[in-house]
């Protein structure tokens, strides 16, 4: 057997490939070497910020300077290019894609303007171009109150810090606005020191408390869904609190399902407005996202909403929550994935069959509701008994009650089909009960005959049946957006 050196004597191409091997793998030890160091770096940078900032520091830029990875990551809730078949992030005019919307919202400014909700990027945006707000010019307040900004950026804890939380509360939409400027961001949900989540809003604590619990012994699983149950529930103004104060409460006294909530308004004989056309005492739904939640399977099995809506991510060494808060649909990998090993486009169409049955029968409780509103305006335009009114107007309550706690819900046809389908089925019900006695109460005042269905195939002629001026409320809006915004935001 020749030696090493009688073969690179023979061969001495050999020695060569010996040293571009060894290169090789001194190179590449170098180059793991390097990532462990890098990684330890990162590492100690994720429990070592580099600068301390108060709880109340609005401006999430300064909490990026400490976690630049996840301040990137949240800056893409601005962006507002997915679309889904029923949501996602870009502007949508739900009144253009739903006239009905205008006349069951008759009387109340829902029915002025109403657009998908946006990313939590453009929450102060949005707020400042909705006509609901009631486009304040000089001299001119807002109807809306000031609890109106309680949930759209980190400036409100900071307020409610400063000013104590029932006078946060205290005055109309205007009066505080200025002072509202950043979105939705860090300071909502993280803590300064620890960046463990946190509730910043009282009125989530507050309903804990008055059912005995104590939100501070909950995990951090159940507070991966509870940061956003801050605001993404059903919420009225309670005048009765706090004398002058629209005080925030989670009508959640009697149990969070939608039975038990509306219990809980007919105990305070509560409602949001009177209907426009029917006069019915009405109930109006906010976003009863996270009480339909609490009905659905995920849920009962453990998952939160930062699961599915925030899913972790890697980057380097660190795994942290996504603060890119989107629709799972358009993360499905990350998402849905992690636990279903179906194909994407299998798990996105499983979604959309549950939405299109669900928004099937939707419309046509929204028809049945419009019906009823129209029939109890004849009824009234006749000379109805109001005493004899009081239980079909109760009906149409309840039974649009139903229907808007699911509409203004988003993805309740997923989060919890099974009673989202339930929901809408009673409403069903409740709109034919109202509607038989309506054609009982018109035919006692003389009209034997259909009541003609309006004429709402547009939200221009939606609006114009119900009575709304909207040049001048578009006029209203203008003239705040050039003499009152500008002044905000400087």
């Amino acid at each position: 057997m020749k030696s090493i050196p009688e073969l690179l004597k023979e061969k001495p191409w050999l020695g060569w490939l010996i040293f571009g091997g060894t290169l090789a793998i001194v190179f590449l030890l170098g180059l793991i070497a390097s990532s462990i160091v890098q990684r330890r770096a990162e590492a100690s940078f994720a429990y070592a910020p580099l600068n301390e900032f108060s709880q109340f520091e609005s401006n999430s830029a300064v909490w990026g300077e400490n976690y630049p990875r996840q301040y990137q990551s949240y800056l893409r809730t601005a962006d507002t290019s997915f679309t889904s078949q029923y949501g996602g992030s870009a502007m949508r005019d739900m009144l253009e894609e739903d006239p009905r919307l205008v006349v069951l919202w008759a009387g109340y400014s829902f029915s002025k303007e109403y657009n998908q909700g946006r990313g939590h990027q453009n929450a102060i945006t949005d707020i400042h171009n909705i006509l609901r707000t009631g486009g304040p010019g000089p001299g001119k307040p807002s109807p809306q109150p000031n609890t109106c900004w309680t949930c759209k950026g980190p400036d409100v804890p900071r307020l409610m810090n400063e000013l104590g939380i029932a006078e946060f509360y205290r005055g109309t939409w205007d009066t505080k606005g200025s002072e509202v400027t950043h979105p939705i961001g860090c300071a909502d949900c993280h803590d300064a020191k620890t960046m463990n989540l946190r509730i910043s809003r009282p009125a989530l604590v507050e309903a804990y408390e008055r059912q005995g619990k104590d939100i501070t012994q909950a995990s951090h699983q159940e507070m991966r869904s509870l940061v956003c149950a801050q605001c993404h529930v059903e919420y009225y103004f309670n005048k009765n609190k706090v004398e002058g104060v629209d005080y925030l409460t989670f009508p959640w006294d009697k149990g969070t399902s939608v039975d038990s909530i509306e219990a809980y308004y007919d105990q305070y004989e509560f409602s949001d407005w009177t209907h426009g056309i029917s006069k019915a005492p009405m109930l109006k739904a906010q976003h009863p996202d996270h009480e339909l939640f609490l009905m659905g399977t995920h849920s009962s099995r453990g998952v939160a909403c930062a699961d599915c809506h925030m899913p972790y991510k890697s980057e380097g060494s660190q795994k942290f929550t996504d603060p890119h808060v989107q629709s799972p649909l358009n993360n499905v990998a990350n998402s849905c994935q992690v636990c279903h090993r179906e194909e994407t486009d299998k798990l996105v169409q499983d979604v959309y069959f549950r939405q299109e049955k669900l928004v099937e029968n939707r419309d046509k409780l929204e028809i049945l509701l419009v019906k009823a509103h129209v029939e109890a305006g004849k009824a009234w335009e006749l000379g109805a008994d109001e005493e004899k009114m009081k239980p079909i107007l109760h009906n149409i309550r309840r039974a649009q009650w139903s229907w808007d706690f699911v509409a203004a819900s988003h993805g309740a046809s997923f989060h919890a089909p099974v009673e989202t389908a339930r929901i809408i089925a009673a409403g069903i019900d409740l709109a034919g009960q109202a509607r038989v006695e309506l054609a009982r109460t018109l035919s006692n005042l003389g009209w034997t005959h259909e009541v003609p269905y309006p004429d709402i195939d547009t939200k221009e002629k939606a609006q114009k049946y119900i009575g709304l001026d909207m040049k001048a409320l578009n006029e209203e809006k203008n003239q705040f957006l050039r003499e009152v915004l500008p002044e905000w935001t400087k």
